[in-house]
């Protein structure tokens, strides 16, 4: 098995997994960073999200061998403390219902944010659109991620 160099957090890691071996995996399974879901398998719902070099990405198609240089962010990875201003504004909102596509609904909202720092509303359910929350808080979301970009 091939040995890859990551770094994952702003930490370096050194794992060996199939070259195939989707990232998500090498998250959950190697480094046991499990706050990143497996949701759908196929990039379709978002619960997978993680940002590639600050760019979100579904880690459940990208294979390991794709990664190179760039640096992974997990949920674990935005704030060490809980204090970053999504995951404040999620709990001001009471977002999270079954809290299952949560971290991925917050890896998204720190990309939009990350390269858009005001956005409108309609940018936000844009930027939203490919993530999937089957309890439908999806007004909370908006809520809370208007009341983050005030920060």
């Amino acid at each position: 098995m091939p040995t890859y160099k990551l770094t994952v957090n702003k930490k370096k890691y050194e794992v060996n997994a199939d070259a195939d071996t989707p990232i998500l995996w090498v998250l959950r399974d190697h480094l046991n960073l499990v706050g990143t879901k497996y949701g759908c398998g196929i990039a379709q719902c978002g619960a997978c999200t993680i940002h590639l070099d600050g760019k979100a990405t579904r880690s459940c198609v990208l294979p390991v061998s794709s990664i190179g240089n760039k640096a992974i962010t997990t949920i674990e990875g935005l704030s060490e403390d809980g204090t970053h201003p999504l995951q404040e504004a999620w709990a001001t909102h009471d977002v999270p219902q079954c809290g299952y596509c949560q971290a991925g609904q917050i890896m998204t909202a720190a990309a939009l944010l990350a390269s858009n720092p005001k956005p409108t509303e309609e940018e936000i359910v844009t930027a939203m659109q490919g993530n999937i929350c089957r309890c439908a808080t999806y007004n909370h979301i908006k809520d809370a991620i208007l009341t983050a970009s005030r920060k």
